[in-house]
């Protein structure tokens, strides 16, 4: 799924491409992935409508139209926005040669927002689970919000802010920190990274970190997430820029995927377990559990 660095990616690019274009068209063959909205009670809404900004919150896509109103898209497990011209033949979307072409997973297109310049934003996603949904304002927005976390790049997320959040959590560090009811953004990756970074086994019990783990922990979100957006994110899967192209935050991975190889601090094998139902990685040596 992509995380707040891939998120972010996308909105950086988005902004230098689309501000101020409108809408012309919508086209889908999931009308399932549209939430509250009839594919045709969707485009009059947004045809003829500008982009002013985007924005993000967690890992929502927030594209606000010039009218107040608001677009919604969500990637979620396996989606990714791109931004291309194609052409529309034979009831299939043809692109230009290049890596919107010839990268298979940026091939299947369920949802298209067609733009004033003769060019498409479209969501590709093989699993379809992704989301469109169009609110009337702020405030409806924000309640679709309300249980989210903290931003945790935000200069008011703060140590101290993150050491009351998780006082009185009970349960596994790296379950805790993929809850975006308790910060955004945080994904199973990263979450590994961080961990392997603070030297915290993923399953150490919240309850028996000290304010050193809690520091380290804290500095290791902040890190991790920061370098992973300068490196345009992360392509272990389904995630590619709006261009069609992979993110390299690999440069900085450490552990996640890489069991069976030595552990870049000590040599050490990374392992896999399965938490939540998520593979995690680590290293037994420089993580062990208490």
């Amino acid at each position: 799924m992509p995380e707040l660095p891939e998120v972010e990616t996308v909105i950086r690019d988005l902004r230098k491409e689309v501000i101020g274009r409108s809408f012309t068209d919508l086209w889908t063959n999931v009308e399932n992935m549209i939430k509250k909205d009839t594919v045709d009670s969707l485009k009059e809404k947004i045809i003829g409508r500008k982009i002013k900004s985007l924005r993000r919150r967690g890992k929502n896509i927030i594209i606000d139209l010039d009218n107040d109103k608001i677009l919604l898209v969500h990637q979620k497990i396996a989606g990714h926005l791109l931004l291309g011209k194609w052409k529309f033949e034979n009831d299939f979307w043809t692109a230009p040669k290049g890596p919107l072409s010839d990268d298979p997973i940026n091939k299947f297109l369920h949802v298209v927002f067609s733009l004033d310049d003769q060019r498409q934003i479209a969501l590709s996603d093989v699993r379809k689970f992704a989301k469109v949904q169009f609110f009337e304002n702020e405030e409806d927005l924000q309640e679709e919000f309300k249980n989210l976390g903290p931003e945790p790049l935000e200069d008011s997320f703060t140590l101290d802010i993150f050491k009351k959040l998780i006082k009185g959590k009970k349960g596994k560090i790296k379950q805790i920190l993929m809850d975006q009811n308790f910060i955004v953004g945080v994904g199973n990756i990263y979450a590994s990274e961080i961990l392997f970074r603070a030297k915290i086994h993923p399953e150490e019990r919240v309850d028996k970190l000290n304010d050193e783990d809690l520091k380290n922990i804290y500095e290791g979100i902040r890190f991790i997430l920061s370098e992973s957006i300068k490196l345009r994110g992360d392509s272990f899967s389904d995630f590619r820029t709006i261009y069609g192209e992979k993110g390299e935050s690999y440069k900085i991975i450490q552990v996640y995927q890489r069991q069976g190889t030595p552990c870049v601090n000590c040599g050490t094998k990374i392992e896999r377990i399965s938490l939540g139902g998520r593979g995690s990685f680590f290293c037994p040596n420089c993580q062990k559990k208490r």
